[in-house]
């Protein structure tokens, strides 16, 4: 297993629409086993694909927090067939390290996917799952937490980015090492 690194606000990936996995193949496997390493060494609950500059449709998630119990979850090619309610949370994000923003989710919602061995599944998920899922299926539809903001909080938000980014030495616009980011908080982010 390889920690990959982090694509951060202003890399193009995270704005593009991911591609769906036609076949589950031991690359993907493989890309989802990096996938958790990277998301847990930068002490985050959910990671997608783009934010580690692939374009695969998946995404890595384990709300868990205690990381001697984990729980992890795949889901490839994921989406929401069913959401109900709504509520208000705060989110933060791997790809804007130190950010966060009060956002409206739906409060439930039902997710069709493929698991690791392609095997297609679905979950009812409410509370910080419900939160997290939806959080990361933007991710592959090229959509940001801040995107949810008004213009106001997002101006904010951009500019909180922009104080936060200098902190990250090895920032070269787009990417930072997974560890960097751990380093820097201690809150777990989607």
């Amino acid at each position: 297993m390889s920690l990959l690194d982090i694509h951060v606000l202003g890399s193009p990936v995270l704005r593009q629409e991911t591609t769906p996995v036609t076949v589950v193949t031991d690359e993907i496997r493989c890309l989802i086993d990096d996938m958790f390493e990277t998301m847990y060494a930068a002490r985050g609950i959910g990671l997608a694909a783009p934010q580690i500059g692939r374009p695969e449709r998946l995404t890595v998630i384990d709300i868990t927090r205690d990381h001697d119990s984990k729980q992890p979850m795949v889901f490839i090619n994921p989406e929401i067939v069913a959401s109900d309610g709504a509520i208000r949370g705060e989110e933060g994000c791997l790809s804007i390290p130190e950010v966060f923003g009060e956002v409206q989710r739906s409060a439930s919602v039902k997710v069709r996917a493929l698991d690791r061995d392609g095997q297609p599944f679905e979950v009812e998920a409410t509370e910080l799952l419900a939160r997290c899922l939806q959080h990361e299926i933007d991710h592959l539809h090229g959509r940001l937490f801040i995107d949810h903001l008004s213009l106001l909080k997002r101006k904010a938000a951009l500019a909180k980015w922009d104080e936060e980014k200098g902190k990250y030495p090895d920032l070269r616009r787009t990417v930072v090492p997974a560890l960097l980011i751990a380093e820097h908080h201690d809150d777990a982010e989607l």
